[in-house]
């Protein structure tokens, strides 16, 4: 069994792994997704880096969140492993390895209560979105106008 050098953390950041469930998180907001939170799920479980976990109204709303995100993760050239539960629209899972995005109808959130479940582990804070999104939408800005200092 190989060990982990001593200079590296445990448990990296993958940034790409963060970005995107920053990204499903945002795209679920712009469908008016109901409370949707990120869990860093590293220490926790192999099963992947993050689950986003967003609430739905109805069918319809479940729908057009699950839509929305794919496409945003899309943009990023992630497409899921897989996707269930999409006809019933009652709870979608979308399994994009490192990040697992829930959209479940308020009812089956209540009932499945996957955040008290999944309560070891870390809540990312909704200001860390918003705060990684305006850093990447700055980045993005410097590289369109040039402003990048030239180093990859």
């Amino acid at each position: 069994m190989r060990r982990p050098r001593q200079d590296t953390p445990a448990y990296p950041v993958r940034t790409e792994s963060r970005a995107a469930a920053l990204e499903a998180a945002a795209a679920s907001q712009e469908k008016k997704g109901l409370g949707p939170i990120i869990l860093d799920v590293r220490r926790v479980t192999l099963l992947a880096d993050y689950f986003v976990i967003v609430g739905g109204e109805s069918r319809q709303q479940v729908k057009a969140i699950v839509e929305a995100v794919g496409s945003r993760l899309e943009t990023m050239g992630l497409r899921p492993r897989s996707v269930e539960g999409v006809r019933e629209g009652r709870w979608v899972l979308m399994d994009y390895g490192d990040v697992i995005v829930h959209v479940l109808q308020e009812r089956e959130r209540n009932f499945y209560k996957l955040e008290q479940f999944w309560s070891q582990g870390l809540i990312v804070d909704c200001s860390e979105w918003v705060q990684d999104q305006v850093k990447g939408a700055s980045q993005d800005s410097q590289a369109i106008s040039g402003g990048g200092s030239g180093r990859p």
